[in-house]
């Protein structure tokens, strides 16, 4: 006689039990990864605003407000980049590259010596908006203009650990951007 080669059905159920529980493991380990990617959108467009803010303020001597970018509710899809004040993110220069998961407004005192630069967006799609921020305040300021955008971003510098900090891009508060994920 001959032995029959092949899997009993007890060594499948095994086999698809093992690959279910890495499954199980790596798909929420996979969607906040890219969560977190899509994050990292606000810190680098917010950046690249303020650039173009200081650029713009460096020959023109004030900067430029700009209304929500692109208006409307925000979603975990991207959206094109229109409406809103695109005119004015236009003069100053900033384009983001292609489509955005984020809004964006930036916020000038009445001097036009000062911004907040704001992004809110909801990529889980939980309803919660993640906010960020960047504020460069008054020359010798320790505040700048508060966020009609970003409402969880304080007027003194975005959220670290270690206390507010001013001229840098990140997160409002400890739980955007992060713990969301």
């Amino acid at each position: 006689m001959r032995a029959r080669g092949g899997f009993t059905l007890i060594e499948l159920m095994i086999v698809v039990a093992i690959v279910g529980s890495l499954a199980a493991l790596a798909i929420p380990s996979y969607l906040r990864f890219q969560l977190r990617s899509k994050a990292a959108e606000a810190r680098t467009n917010l950046a690249t605003i303020a650039t173009t803010e200081n650029a713009y303020f460096g020959e023109f001597n004030r900067y430029v407000g700009a209304a929500p970018t692109p208006p409307g509710a925000e979603s975990p899809n991207r959206r094109p980049w229109s409406g809103g004040g695109v005119a004015d993110f236009d003069q100053v220069g900033f384009v983001p590259v292609s489509d955005v998961h984020y809004t964006y407004a930036v916020d000038v005192d009445p001097t036009g010596a000062a911004f907040t630069a704001g992004a809110r967006g909801d990529l889980d799609g939980n309803g919660v908006p993640s906010e960020f921020g960047y504020v460069h305040p008054l020359a010798g300021a320790s505040a700048g203009v508060p966020s009609s955008l970003a409402g969880s971003c304080s007027p003194n510098g975005i959220f670290n650990p270690v206390g507010l900090q001013l001229e840098t891009a990140g997160p409002c508060t400890a739980l955007d951007g992060t713990s969301l994920f």
